[in-house]
Order: C-alpha cells, then structure tokens, then sequence
C-alpha cells in the first residue's frame, strides 16, 4: 500500500517537473554508479583500499 504522503509528492512533480539540467545531473550520477560497480565487480577491488582487520587480544 502506498502512503499518502507520496501522492502528494508525485501530485507536486506533476505541476512542477524537474528542470532538464537536474535529470541529466541525476543520469549522470546513476551512470557514474553503474560505471564503479561494473569496474568493481570485473577488475576487483584494490589490496590498498581494503582495511586490515585485527583481533583484539583477550
């Protein structure tokens, strides 16, 4: 069930729609995404970046 909350919001994007320039910013930031997910899922992730893990003695 959707809230009503969010019928007010897509009500509000009806009349008053992004501007062309805020969804090409929002495309570029999903594609930029996708870009690092794809370079991370087939090359890897670097040695550098990963955090050492130490065990507490106890």
């Amino acid at each position: 069930m959707i809230n009503p909350r969010h019928f007010l919001h897509m009500s509000r994007w009806a009349l008053n729609p992004p501007s062309a320039a805020r969804v090409k910013m929002g495309i570029v930031v999903i594609v930029i995404c996708a870009v690092i997910f794809l370079i991370e899922r087939y090359v890897g992730w670097p040695d550098a970046l990963t955090p050492n893990t130490f065990k507490l003695r106890g």
